[in-house]
């Protein structure tokens, strides 16, 4: 008569470790937002900081470089600090979601989204 129940015992269990895969990510996302990296260029003239999702949050430019003949390369040494940054915050976040994914026993590789 109830002979189709225990797979709702399973389900169940589905259903859990879903809303604590889904919890974990959620917390995963908050410690991206408050992580910090640091991108250089130029020596470290120039130097870029950015939340591990990639929101530039500050920007420090040695006062040695500002020559009005050199904007051109002041401007590149902005812009490769500023991609230097968003790099290291792109792969933060994956170093981050790869100890999750083998935190919670899922396949290396499982791309989950960030």
């Amino acid at each position: 008569m109830f002979k189709g129940l225990g797979g709702l015992g399973d389900m169940a269990k589905m259903m859990k470790a879903a809303q604590e895969m889904q919890g974990k990510m959620a917390e995963l996302q908050d410690n991206l937002a408050r992580m910090t990296v640091v991108g250089e260029s130029g020596a470290g003239l120039v130097k870029a900081t950015a939340t591990a999702k990639g929101t530039l949050t500050g920007l420090d430019i040695d006062s040695s470089i500002f020559n009005a003949e050199e904007k051109e390369v002041v401007e590149d040494l902005i812009l490769a600090a500023i991609k230097d940054a968003q790099e290291k915050a792109m792969e933060t976040a994956k170093e981050e979601t790869r100890k999750l994914t083998e935190e919670m026993g899922l396949p290396a590789g499982m791309d989950l989204p960030v």
